[in-house]
């Protein structure tokens, strides 16, 4: 593998190496605390029985998500915590990681609806892969969130 090579990693919380984990921990950490000054409990309980989507670019991680089975989030399956670092943004990571995710759900969990709880911010990019808003706004650590199905 050469450092510039980008490429996808689907692994079990079980599975995930240490340095993967602080990886995923710190790249969350970097965006949603610090970047969005959101003080929040990132450790919910819900890592250990979601599957972990990285997107790799040689040894630094640039996107993540998690993939949650039904009944875990909602009664849907669900992606959440998707992030992309603020160095690799503009180079249409988080567009890859979605595509992706949304591929990995149906494999993981078969074909069925995916639900999200998105920051208002983003419903048109995850429109752009068919999810629709549902429900009202909502507060969810300070950010304005709506829920979107596929």
């Amino acid at each position: 593998m050469t450092l510039d090579t980008s490429f996808f990693m689907l692994k079990s919380f079980e599975s995930l190496t240490p340095h993967e984990l602080y990886s995923i921990l710190r790249l969350r950490n970097e965006v949603f605390v610090v970047e969005q000054n959101c003080v929040f409990q990132d450790a919910d309980n819900k890592d250990q029985e979601s599957t972990h989507l990285m997107y790799w670019k040689g040894l630094e991680l640039i996107a993540y998500c998690r993939l949650l089975p039904q009944g875990l989030m909602y009664e849907e399956m669900s992606i959440g915590r998707v992030v992309s670092s603020p160095g690799s943004r503009g180079i249409s990571a988080g567009k890859q990681l979605i595509a992706e995710a949304i591929d990995c759900c149906y494999q993981q969990f078969g074909k069925g609806p995916i639900r999200i709880g998105a920051q208002c911010y983003l419903i048109n990019f995850y429109a752009s892969f068919g999810f629709k808003t549902e429900g009202s706004v909502y507060l969810e650590d300070g950010i304005e969130h709506i829920e979107m199905v596929l």
